[in-house]
């Protein structure tokens, strides 16, 4: 059996060689620099035309919209044009924006179209003191910017006018209520007939924001559809491109407290009884709510990162559009919302109390409860008062300590077949010739020791739910976001210690090395050893003719599953591969403890000895399948006979 832990060398050096000749073929198949060139040059010239496109159409709408005030003829034609809407277009100055902020977040709100131009989310409260936060290189986090959002409603007047308000001007009225900030946003056809949208700030992320109408029911035509528009091109905010884009996503709330979300490729739903839509950007979230739900939505995103795009090079990720029917009651609209431009935190948005805490990726089922109700609470305790990276040893340290029982009985039962290994031999060859024969003995066996070959696996399967939920609560714990541990900058993301040439990369791999994965991975090698080398001692047979040698998968395992660590973890949260590392150097030491120390092999012996000499009472399954089992004995001999 000894022959089962040894190293085998030849393997791991096929697997290397392997994954050399992968790179090599993946790295001479690229295009030659001047390959590249030519396409570059291709693709700027298609982007010159297509910007000289942009800017010829921006011109022509600029011509349209840009209103000379010094024109009395232009001025009148253009509040023709609008008819009732343009009541007050000479009187207002359209590129004016006023300014709602609180410690946490500023809103730039502008005249034109009475939308939110700019948010910027200023920082948090961490242990009563304010923290400012700040993108992956040290600027500020914007969520709105530079025209990468509109806000609108689309509309039909009496006289047939088709209006979208994001390109009118509002008028802006700015008061304060205590600590309160409110600004009061009206698009007039008269002095007191007006469409409002109203903001109110406090002293979180959440805006209070009111859209509502007055005395416009024999201006908006009721028979034409009322629209309301939100369109979002989110920003990029962290180092690794790829895997914040994988966490960019739109949420949404329906039927009466249903969560979902559209998925990572470009995607277009109808959906219904919506209470809130959030466009989710990994660790920043603008959502907006309503009290009474939209009967109906159209909802859509677009995934716009080019694939062939260096990282440094991309400044946005997907493209988030909802296109939401409103009603007229009486003639006029009426709706209170809020909206949320903040961090995608646990604990920030479940104190909301309106499902919000759902945009955070917990895991369904016992995963999302293991993480909220076990291991949120135990971070956040420990991240009180231990920095992140310590906080994270400390769990990992209290869940395998948790997890140690099942450990223990996992490795008891392989020790147990272990014993009777040399009594299966005997019988794999004495009935070598006669496969149902043998398989009756070893289950007698197995019932007169008290020892079941699913033991050692059952517990195993009991881990899987703690493993699933911390795969999940990692990249999606706002605690780690720029927290840095030894080499690691920034534990919600990948830790570098070298970083290729510019233009080379390995296949699922990246273009860096991280190195804690390759902690992790040695861990897990070194576990798999170990564990793989028990079990295959213990559960090793003949392989029967049509089956799959199973000491072979488990060798073939015990080399897959570092690789596959190693390559799929470089580009995850260095957290995660903390806690992978930490928790298998962990489990290492608990074996070698219950090995050396607790485990008796000669007890274990005896106790199987004594199980034999007593009666073995069968349950009702045992029983079928015993029944079963000698019926196909007995078919077979009588077919024998024949």
């Amino acid at each position: 059996m000894e022959e089962e832990n040894k190293f085998d060398y030849k393997q791991f050096i096929g697997f290397a060689l392997i994954a050399l000749i992968a790179v090599y073929w993946f790295n001479s198949t690229k295009p030659t620099d001047e390959e590249i060139a030519a396409a570059e040059a291709e693709k700027a010239k298609t982007e010159q035309v297509v910007k000289q496109d942009s800017i010829t159409a921006t011109t022509n709408v600029q011509k349209e919209t840009t209103l000379n005030l010094s024109d009395s003829t232009q001025v009148a034609q253009y509040k023709s044009s609008l008819g009732a809407f343009g009541y007050n277009a000479d009187k207002v100055s359209a590129d004016k924006v006023t300014t709602l902020e609180n410690e946490l977040l500023s809103l730039k709100i502008s005249n034109k179209g009475g939308q939110i131009v700019e948010a910027r989310v200023k920082g948090q409260m961490v242990k009563g003191k304010f923290e400012p936060l700040v993108t992956y290189d040290s600027l500020p986090v914007y969520l709105v910017k530079d025209g990468n959002a509109s806000f609108g409603l689309n509309l039909t007047t009496t006289d047939n006018r088709v209006i979208n308000t994001k390109d009118l001007a509002f008028e802006p009225t700015y008061s304060e209520n205590g600590d309160n900030k409110v600004l009061s946003m009206k698009l007039k056809v008269a002095a007191d007939k007006y469409l409002e949208y109203r903001y109110e700030i406090k002293d979180d992320y959440m805006v209070d924001f009111t859209v509502r109408s007055q005395g416009l029911s024999n201006v908006i035509n009721a028979s034409q559809p009322v629209s309301m528009e939100w369109k979002l091109k989110s920003f990029r905010h962290a180092k690794s491109v790829t895997y914040e884009n994988r966490y960019t996503d739109l949420h949404y709330e329906y039927d009466d407290g249903k969560d979902s979300y559209l998925g990572q490729a470009t995607d277009e739903e109808k959906i219904n009884d919506v209470t809130w839509l959030g466009y989710k950007q990994h660790f920043f979230t603008s959502i907006l709510l309503t009290d009474d739900a939209f009967k109906t939505a159209t909802i859509s995103t677009e995934n716009i990162v080019d694939p062939e795009m260096l990282e440094k090079n991309v400044e946005f990720l997907k493209q988030f559009e909802s296109t939401i029917p409103l009603e007229l009651k009486g003639g006029e609209l009426n709706y209170t919302m809020d909206l949320y431009h903040g961090p995608t935190d646990y604990d920030i948005l479940s104190e909301y109390d309106r499902n919000l805490d759902e945009i955070v990726p917990l895991g369904w089922g016992i995963f999302g409860w293991i993480n909220r109700f076990f291991l949120i609470p135990l971070f956040g305790l420990l991240s009180s008062f231990l920095p992140a990276g310590i906080a994270i040893i400390v769990m990992t340290i209290l869940v395998r300590l948790l997890l140690s029982p099942i450990t223990y009985k996992s490795y008891l039962s392989q020790a147990k077949m272990k014993v009777i290994r040399p009594e299966i031999n005997e019988i794999n060859e004495k009935y070598k010739d006669d496969a149902m024969k043998k398989q009756q003995e070893t289950m007698k066996l197995y019932g007169k020791a008290g020892v079941s070959p699913m033991a050692g696996c059952i517990p195993a399967l009991m881990q899987i739910p703690v493993f699933y939920a911390l795969f999940m609560f990692f990249p999606s714990a706002f605690e780690l976001r720029q927290k840095s541990f030894l080499w690691a900058e920034d534990l919600s993301s990948y830790d570098t210690i070298y970083k290729f040439p510019e233009g080379f990369s390995i296949p699922l791999y990246g273009d860096h090395i991280s190195l804690f994965p390759i902690l992790a991975s040695i861990a897990i090698f070194f576990y798999m050893r170990m564990t793989t080398g028990q079990q295959m001692s213990s559960m090793q047979q003949p392989t029967q003719e049509g089956m799959p040698d199973m000491s072979k998968m488990m060798k073939y395992m015990m080399y897959f599953s570092p690789l596959m660590m190693l390559f799929f973890f470089n580009n995850y949260a260095s957290g995660l591969s903390l806690y992978y590392f930490v928790s298998n150097l962990i489990t290492i030491g608990i074996m070698l403890v219950i090995k050396n120390y607790i485990i008796d092999n000669d007890k274990i012996h005896a106790q199987i000895e004594e199980n034999k000499k007593k009666p073995k009472k069968q349950n009702r399954f045992q029983k079928k399948m015993q029944a079963m089992m000698e019926q196909a004995e007995a078919q077979k001999k009588a077919n024998g006979k024949k």
